[in-house]
């Protein structure tokens, strides 16, 4: 696209480079090489894990950063260039307009300025237009003497068989028109939006409104300063709103605003018609400019708040994907219930169903000794080493039972854990393609167990926003969500790399350079021709060329391949380092792994070439000690007080340990066992202030609370973590 002018909007790679450095406090060079891989195609984990020479080891939250504005920067130049597109194709894009769409350095900016062209649904200015009242309204903007007098000023507007058929409806018309012009001046609405800014927020009941979600009677009266607003409760408070259970609005100093706007407009004190532009910039502030800057500053807190909410529900789904798996364990799950009973699976070391029944150990039925006899032929038939019971209704009698059953029979646990999403999962293609002929409930106790086993290779089936670890995540911008999502899951998933052989598709689709397109190509030529062998055997697959291989090579693990370097994080492209180490140290290649007593010796800088640096040798020796580990932590089932099964069990003062099942700006909620989740507020989670809950504890933290109140009817609880501290310190 050309311009009138011959100018087209494009990306200032040195300043942008310049400007993203100096916000991050980073080296240009570091990243203007990241932006080229960026737009190279690579992905975050491969840029951050084997490109740190061109990075200067860059973490992937920094890499994120970068991407996010130099895409923010591609946004800016695609919007101007729309702009003058539209402003040009209208026949009104200056040479001035031009210069300073150009100049623009915010998208707010740009809009300002092209909102005097934008296409408007039918106004009053637009009427007063097609009525030819434009030249009036120039009379009215310039504020110049008019000897002729008003009525004559006014007269060659009037058509008296016409729209206008008076000097008062001209006289109107043209103040229409001026009202909407001083309304889209850039400069009064940049003010304007300040003077909004340090604006009050305020909420009011709604009146006749949907008042039945108590959650909002403390906004029926509220009023706080918007620099003060914290981002969960503007968020609530749109809550609110998009219910119908209050109102909304920002409250400033309208007289004080208006003063001001009357001596920016009225500049000529004897001007004939100063009275009415007086009315009209009473007008302009309360019918356009107040109304459309409040939308655009509640806008952007909004987009504040939720980027801010967004971040929070991320980093929880990244503690929890990356949970402690109890790997390498055969695990009973159970989905628990009552009057339909308890379903029951079992999975192998693999994680693969072996079997699956149903247990009715509590009300009504209460088979105890059936129960109790088909568990124990379970423990004893597969050899299982824990048992897994979704913490959802009947879970603490389940329990209960499972360790009656299980007391005295060493090396075998019972553990209540999480069930969120598992029922998700149970509905899903995924699970009704794996597990045809199973029942909904049987699926949720395999998906249990799973989940147990290996936290992210299961809940990667399974939409984030239904593990239930957020806050607002369904009222934020879906489509940043899910980019962050996917950033996150990615993240966690190269974090601890894929064994290609086993991996489901929903987990391959994660891997650096894949995608579900190729991660089921690899699942299909897995199960027609067998096993990969090496990560070699990769390139055989349809569609998986060079760069994908490049992209995804180190974060797949072949194990018990030909190739014993395929089982660890080193990439195929420095398999030639590892070959000269061993020839220096005079050991074959499967020597060196795990080996730290001969890697101590090694020198890093003795291997630096052209192609390698000292960080990617570092990284290589740092694998080879510990090829192939898993770096997650090893599991740890929760241990809930005994005895303590519901809310009416909880009273003040009571310590208990819980996990903890989300984090928030305002706190962090706690399951201690009694099928509802208790508040840690934010006041009360440490000893020493906090600002930021995620900076003391994270989802799946272990924690001892004691209760402070309980709410039965409401179904609350609060919990403290601070008085914990403070009696263990003292």
């Amino acid at each position: 696209m050309k311009g009138t002018h011959g100018v087209q909007a494009s990306i200032d790679r040195s300043a942008t480079v310049a400007a993203t450095a100096a916000s991050l406090a980073l080296d240009a060079s570091a990243v203007s090489n990241t932006i080229e891989l960026l737009d190279a195609g690579a992905t975050l984990p491969f840029i951050a894990r084997y490109r740190k020479e061109r990075t200067g080891g860059l973490d992937e939250v920094v890499i994120a950063s970068i991407e996010d504005a130099w895409e923010k920067a591609r946004a800016l130049v695609d919007l101007k260039n729309r702009t003058l597109k539209s402003i040009a194709q209208q026949g009104a894009l200056s040479g001035a307009l031009e210069r300073a769409i150009l100049a623009a350095e915010t998208s707010q900016l740009v809009r300002d300025l092209a909102l005097p062209y934008k296409s408007k649904r039918k106004t009053r200015a637009g009427i007063a237009r097609e009525r030819g009242l434009e030249p009036l309204a120039a009379i009215l903007l310039a504020q110049t003497d008019c000897p002729a007098g008003r009525a004559a000023t006014i007269a060659p507007f009037v058509d008296p068989a016409g729209d206008v058929s008076t000097l008062e409806a001209a006289l109107q018309g043209a103040c229409d028109i001026v009202a909407e012009r001083w309304s889209e001046d850039q400069q009064a609405r940049g003010w304007l939006r300040k003077q909004l800014g340090r604006g009050d927020i305020r909420t009011k009941k709604k009146r006749g409104g949907d008042h039945s979600d108590h959650r909002f009677e403390s906004f029926y009266d509220h009023r706080e300063p918007l620099s003060r607003l914290a981002s969960h409760r503007y968020l609530a408070m749109r809550r609110g709103e998009a219910k119908r259970a209050i109102s909304l609005t920002i409250e400033v100093d309208d007289d004080r605003l208006l003063h001001e706007l009357s001596c920016r407009y009225l500049t000529n004190p004897h001007f004939l018609f100063r009275a009415e532009l007086r009315t009209t910039v009473n007008d302009c502030y309360g019918r356009l400019l107040k109304p459309s800057i409040t939308n655009e500053v509640l806008a952007a807190l909004r987009e504040v708040a939720e980027t801010r909410a967004i971040d929070v529900f991320a980093a929880n789904v990244k503690e929890l994907v990356l949970a402690s798996p109890a790997s390498g364990r055969a695990i009973l799950g159970i989905d628990p219930g009552f009057r339909t009973g308890c379903k029951a699976a079992v999975v192998d070391r693999t994680g693969r169903l072996v079997t699956h029944t149903t247990l009715y150990p509590t009300a009504p039925r209460r088979d105890v000794s059936g129960a109790t006899a088909e568990l124990v032929r379970l423990l004893d038939e597969h050899a299982v080493e824990l048992i897994a019971i979704g913490n959802g209704t009947a879970s603490r009698e389940t329990a209960a039972f499972c360790a009656t059953v299980v007391e005295g029979r060493p090396g075998v646990s019972v553990a209540v854990v999480s069930e969120a999403g598992a029922s998700v999962y149970s509905a899903s293609a995924a699970a009704r393609e794996e597990f045809p002929d199973l029942d909904l409930t049987v699926r949720g106790a395999i998906s249990i167990a799973r989940r147990v086993q290996d936290p992210l290779a299961e809940l990667v089936k399974i939409d984030p926003k239904a593990i239930g670890v957020g806050q607002y995540q369904h009222d934020v911008n879906q489509a940043q969500l899910q980019r962050m999502l996917d950033r996150v899951v990615s993240s966690a998933v190269n974090h601890v790399g894929v064994d290609v052989n086993t991996a489901s598709t929903a987990l391959l689709s994660y891997v650096s350079g894949i995608g579900p397109t190729l991660a089921q190509a690899l699942v299909v030529r897995r199960n027609t021709v067998g096993p990969f062998a090496t990560r070699r055997a990769l390139l055989e697959v349809p569609r998986f060329g060079a760069k994908a291989f490049e992209q995804s090579a180190g974060f797949l693990r072949v194990r018990g391949g030909r190739e014993p370097l395929d089982a660890s994080a080193v990439h195929p492209e420095s398999y030639y380092v590892v070959r000269k180490i061993a020839k220096q140290q005079a050991c074959a290649t499967s020597d060196l792994l795990g080996n730290q007593t001969v890697l101590q010796a090694v020198d890093a800088q003795d291997f630096v070439d052209e192609r390698v640096g000292v960080p990617t040798v570092r990284d290589i020796l740092q694998e080879l000690a510990k090829p192939g580990r898993d770096p997650r932590q090893v599991f740890e089932p929760v241990h809930f007080a005994d005895g303590v099964t519901s809310l009416e069990d909880l009273v003040p003062g009571l310590q208990l340990e819980g996990v903890v099942t989300n984090v928030t700006h305002f706190g962090a909620f706690v399951d201690v066992g009694v099928h509802q989740d208790g508040l840690v507020h934010i006041s009360e989670l440490d000893r020493n202030f906090v600002r930021d809950p995620t900076d003391v504890v994270k989802v799946g933290d272990h924690v001892q609370v004691e209760v402070v109140d309980v709410d039965v009817r409401r179904q609350r609880i609060g919990l403290s973590r601070k008085r914990v501290l403070m009696a263990s310190s003292s």
